[in-house]
Parts: C-alpha cells; sequence; structure tokens
C-alpha cells in the first residue's frame, strides 16, 4: 500500500519521540497533517509562525533529550518563522524545522511562495538541506536531528517540495532509520580536570558562574552536588538559572559585580564571555579563568582561558567533584559574600514594599515574587525592563522553572513558550511576566490558548513605553526629544477576555495579589492588566547595547 510523503514525515518524527507540531495552516504542508493523524501526533496550530518556532524551541527547553518541531508552509511561512529561528541558535536549542516549498518539477519557473529557503535559513541553523526524493523523508529527518543536538546544540532546517511531499511510494522502499534525540555524554580528559583542580586549589577567592551550556548537559544534579561540596560563590545566567536550588548559601544574585570584581579565579560554566559579562571586562585583567564547556569552538571567545575542559557539563562537574577534596574551603569568603548580599537585600526593600500609584515595578515583581512562593509554576519572562526587575526579585523554583528570550533579546516569546510549556507540562501551571511591549508582539496567542483550553496566566507591567528604550533615548538626545517609545496604557486585559479568556485590571499594588488568585481560578487563559509608573531617566550607565 502506497504512502504519501507527509506519512513519512510524521512516521519519521513519532521514530524521534515527537509528541506534537506547532504549525500555521498551509497548502505546501498539509500532507505532514495527514501523517500526524495517522501517527497520534498532536498538531497545535498558532496564530504567527514565529509563535510556532518559539514554541518548539520551549518544548526543546523543557524536555531533555527531545526536539522541539515547527512546520512552516513555504515563502511568508518560513521567513515569517526566522525570528525563531535566530532566537533558538542563539539560546542553543536544538529544534526542528520543516519548510514547504513549491513542486521541484517547476524549480526556478516561479511557483507560488518558491524562494531559496536555505541559503535564508543557513545562518542561523547547524543543518540546512533539501530532500527531493520522497523515500529518503525519513533519511533526512534523522540527518537534521542529529546534527541539531549534536555537541552545542541549535536548529536544523529541512526543506520539502510539496511535490515531493505528495508522492506516494510503498513502506518496503523506505527505510526507517534509528533517530537519537539525547545528546551523548562525551566525558572530558581527566588531564584538563586537573589542570582546572589545580588552579582552583590556589584560589583564595573564586566565583563560578553557570550558564545554558549547563542545561544542554542536564548538570543540574552535578552541578548543585559541587557547589555544595567546594562552598564556591555562584552565580546564574541564561538557561542557567535553576540549576541551583533557591536557598544554596553559595547562590547570589545582587552582589555579582562585587564579587567578580573581587575574585582570583572566575570559572565560566557554561557560559560565554559576551556582552552579559562586558566581553570579559567584567574579569580583572589578573584574575585567572577557568572555562567549562561542552565544544571546543566555545573555548576562547574574548579572553583566553587559564585551563579548559571540554564535555559534557554533568561528566565534568562529576569529576571535578572526585578531585575536590584537594581544594581550600572557601566557606570564609562565602560568608562574606552573603552578608553583603544581605546588606543590598535591606536596602533594596523600600522599593519592594512602596505603596506608590502609579505601581512601582519592583513592587509589581514583588506581589509576584509573593504570590508564586510554594507554587510548583513555569515562570517565563517576556520584555526588557520588567524581566531584568523581576530577575533581581523572583527566585527560580527548580531546573526548567524559568525561560525567556535568551542572548538574542528576541520579545514576543511569552505565549508560545507557555503554549509549549502549558502543553509539555500539564500538571504544571504558567506564568508570563510581560512587558505592555511585549505583549504586542504574540498577544494574538491567547486565541490559540483558548482554542487549545490551556490554562495560562500571564501578568503586564503596563508603563505605557518601551521602558528599556526611552530612558536612554532621553539621556542620549534629551527628554524633548523621546520619539517612537512611548505606547497607551492598552487594556489588554479586554483584549484576552474579547479573545474568550479570563482579564483583571490594577491601578494599586495591594489589588495585585487577588487578581492572580481569580486569574488561575478562572480555569482560562488569563491576563493581568498592571498599570505600572513610567521612569525615564537620563544615563546610557549599563546599557547592553555597547
Amino acid at each position: 500500500m502506497g504512502v504519501h510523503g507527509g506519512r513519512l514525515v510524521a512516521r519519521a518524527l513519532k521514530q524521534a519521540g515527537v509528541e506534537c507540531i506547532f504549525t500555521l495552516s498551509g497548502g505546501h504542508v498539509m500532507a505532514i497533517y495527514d501523517g500526524c493523524i495517522d501517527e497520534g501526533i498532536q498538531v497545535v496550530d498558532v496564530r504567527h509562525e514565529q509563535a510556532a518556532v518559539h514554541a518548539a524551541d520551549a518544548w526543546s527547553r523543557l524536555k531533555p533529550g527531545r526536539i522541539g518541531c515547527a512546520v512552516l508552509t513555504a515563502g511568508p511561512g518560513v521567513t515569517d518563522g526566522v525570528t525563531g529561528v535566530a532566537n533558538a541558535w542563539r539560546a542553543n536549542s536544538p529544534i526542528l524545522v520543516i519548510g514547504g516549498q513549491g513542486p521541484f518539477n517547476n524549480l526556478r519557473r516561479g511557483s507560488l511562495q518558491e524562494m531559496d529557503h536555505v541559503a535564508v535559513m543557513k545562518p542561523i541553523t547547524k543543518w540546512a538541506d533539501t530532500c527531493y526524493d520522497t523515500q529518503r523523508i525519513p533519511d533526512y529527518i534523522e540527518t537534521a536531528i542529529r546534527h541539531a543536538v549534536a555537541g552545542n546544540p541549535g536548529p536544523a532546517f529541512l526543506e520539502i517540495p510539496i511535490d515531493v511531499m505528495m508522492n506516494e511510494v510503498e513502506w518496503d522502499q523506505v527505510r526507517m532509520p534509528a533517530i537519537r534525540t539525547a545528546p551523548r555524554l562525551r566525558p572530558p580528559p581527566q588531564t584538563d580536570i586537573d589542570a582546572a583542580l589545580d588552579i582552583l586549589a590556589t584560589a583564595q577567592r573564586p566565583v563560578m558562574m553557570v550558564g545554558t551550556s549547563a542545561k544542554w548537559s542536564n548538570a543540574a544534579a552535578a552541578v548543585q552536588d559541587f557547589v555544595e561540596t567546594t562552598h564556591i560563590p555562584t552565580f546564574v545566567n541564561g538557561m542557567g538559572r535553576g540549576m541551583v536550588r533557591p536557598g544554596t548559601p553559595e547562590l547570589l544574585n545582587r552582589v555579582r559585580k562585587e564579587a567578580m570584581g573581587q575574585c582570583d579565579v572566575f570559572v565560566c560554566a557554561g557560559v560565554l564571555l559576551d556582552f552579559r559579562l562586558a566581553y570579559g571586562r567584567s574579569i580583572p585583567a589578573n584574575a585567572r579563568i577557568i572555562q567549562l564547556d561542552i565544544e571546543d569552538t566555545l573555548i576562547g571567545t574574548n579572553r583566553s582561558p587559564d585551563a579548559a575542559v571540554v564535555g559534557n557539563l554533568a561528566a565534568t562537574f562529576a569529576a571535578l567533584r572526585v578531585g575536590s577534596r584537594k581544594l581550600p574551603d572557601f566557606s570564609v569568603w562565602r560568608d562574606r559574600l552573603v552578608a553583603r548580599e544581605a546588606e543590598l537585600e535591606a536596602a533594596f526593600t523600600a522599593e519592594l514594599d512602596s505603596a506608590e500609584v502609579p505601581i512601582d515595578p519592583l513592587r509589581l515583581c514583588r506581589e509576584i515574587r509573593d504570590f508564586v512562593a510554594g507554587k510548583d509554576l513555569i515562570l517565563i519572562g517576556d520584555g526588557g525592563d520588567i524581566v531584568a526587575q523581576a530577575s533581581k526579585v523572583l527566585p527560580v523554583p527548580a531546573e526548567n522553572g524559568w525561560m525567556d528570550p535568551g542572548p538574542l533579546g528576541t520579545l514576543g516569546v511569552g505565549m508560545p513558550f507557555a503554549l509549549a510549556a502549558q502543553l509539555a507540562c500539564p500538571d504544571k501551571r504558567v506564568l508570563i511576566i510581560y512587558g505592555d511591549g511585549a505583549f504586542g508582539l504574540n498577544g494574538f496567542e491567547y486565541d490559540t490558548a483558548v482554542r487549545f483550553n490551556l490554562p495560562i496566566v500571564g501578568i503586564v507591567g503596563n508603563d505605557g513605553a518601551w521602558g528599556q528604550m526611552i530612558r536612554p533615548q532621553a539621556g542620549t538626545y534629551g527628554t524633548d526629544r523621546v520619539v517612537a517609545t512611548r505606547l497607551n496604557y492598552t487594556r489588554y486585559d479586554q483584549v484576552v477576555a474579547a479573545l474568550g479568556g479570563h482579564g483583571e485590571y490594577c491601578e494599586r499594588p495591594e489589588e495585585i495579589g487577588p487578581a492572580l488568585e481569580r486569574a488561575f481560578a478562572s480555569g482560562k487563559p488569563a491576563l493581568v492588566n498592571v498599570v505600572m509608573r513610567q521612569d525615564v531617566v537620563t544615563g546610557m550607565k549599563g546599557s547592553t547595547y555597547m
């Protein structure tokens, strides 16, 4: 019995453990939907292809050892998804994006929505190619996934022309390869472990930062064990958030700049010395650097390390833990930083407790912190200023408990990430922390949440501005030359209610907690719209754009 190419796509995806695909309906790829029905793969249709790719990205983040999949129709379907692919590229998310194409037998004749998708995708993927033979579709899917998950993970793109997709072949003509979606556990060389331990053995004030590669190495348990054993003061960034449990004495937040400025050894654990660390300038010139990462190409960006360990970070930390008995006790150094952190926390209290109206952004974050305490939630940050403020206040409860765009800084990930999170983790609740600017990009995906009965809750810090832009603009050009950075205090809660969800509106800080309670109790996709103070202050100090 003959089967069309869409069924082969679905069978290969099933072989790879794919449970759902994210898509927006398109004629070039509808055969895949038909195949998904037969293979029992859920088809989640969104309102913009960018959202489909963001959702696939979040699926990979939340399902260790699995791969997220987005299916995009040809032409504008693929180009609409480019931003999502670029975001996954910078975040190292292993995703598979399948794109449609005009018929192969009309190649370069100008068929509907024909364009060179592979050339567009190559710079922002680990692998991009086209399959021109129906019976080889599973082979190409296996190759794409193999590239996506290997080493430093990232997106892969596979284009399939519509006639190749619709063509029928016999099952016995098709090789269905085994598909591995989990990274291989590559242990590091013992000589490199010894070199790192030798440097740590001479340290007096070491500091460690744990980042994205630790997440992709499934290294949380090994990181926690090493931190508790060595007492090295530790910070987290990127997808490293949640890799060290809240309440761990070594896990610090507010004192990062001071600690790094005083350190004599800096351990970069799955962290690049990019703009977030001032391209390595945040680390004293005389400090020694130990870099741990999962691929050689990640070693040495912007500053050369004094020791480098390449391998799966779970294996690396396990090996470091075995050799840690020769390290000194760093608890005195840790305790100094813990005391300083408490001082900074106390100075922060006035803003966290502010009764100001319009609402102080930090008071909003404190209300969210108080609400989520003790709850098993997945938190998603989608915005600039409000997410930066929230990261100072909100503890991440566990591994995979926090998601944000990552180093590309793509706004609009909130609801797409949340769709995947609620589908991937149906027993958990999901809370999105929005800026009002970010909400406008993919807020219409509340329609998708309503259609799929996903009780996602969002809270918008609404200051009527692109807050992260308006301040440096005013500081650089003057408050009388502010342009393209102001928004209306829009009733986003009413937009969500009109789409079939639940809306709440808050103008006073004491209203926020009860509004969140009602939003979660509604059982619907919900949005709490909070009117915040608009800050227009001068100065480019600390800009992430330089």
